[in-house]
């Protein structure tokens, strides 16, 4: 069965993709992380949006909770958002995403760079059947977005 999301929640979606951009465009790139991720929680609470940063991501194993844990940058509305400072995305950065959404059984989930000369977003959901993520796109929100 396919995993959608609504008009709503792809919306709040592209909202945060608006406030990342906003970050970008006033501080440019060349930064650490750190700074990236203070000046876009400034602007998740200027937007009045819940969010958890540093957020601890428990582990199980058949029904034990482990010690080990990941820990995400931010969690908005359901939506993990891992952010970074790099010249450019690699396969790392998105598994690192991809776990995090996993764990937590969220579909929802946003890798942001602000180390590219333009703010570079991935936005995927989580198909938890089949265990695979989708890199949404222009070309299949008509797919996996629902008009409601």
């Amino acid at each position: 069965m396919r995993t959608t999301i609504s008009k709503n929640e792809y919306m709040n979606i592209y909202s945060l993709v608006g406030l990342a951009q906003e970050v970008h465009a006033t501080l440019g790139r060349g930064l650490e992380e750190g700074i990236y991720q203070e000046a876009f929680e400034l602007e998740l609470m200027e937007h009045g949006k819940d969010f958890e940063r540093q957020k601890p991501l428990h582990t199980f194993y058949k029904g034990h909770q482990l010690k080990k844990m990941y820990v995400a940058d931010l969690v908005c509305d359901d939506i993990v958002v891992e952010l970074k400072a790099v010249s450019e995305i690699i396969s790392e950065h998105r598994a690192q995403l991809m776990n995090y959404m996993r764990i937590t059984k969220s579909i929802k989930g946003l890798l942001i760079n602000f180390g590219e000369k333009s703010l570079r977003v991935e936005r995927y959901l989580y198909q938890q059947d089949s265990d695979d993520f989708v890199l949404l796109s222009e070309k299949n929100l008509n797919y996996y977005v629902r008009k409601e």
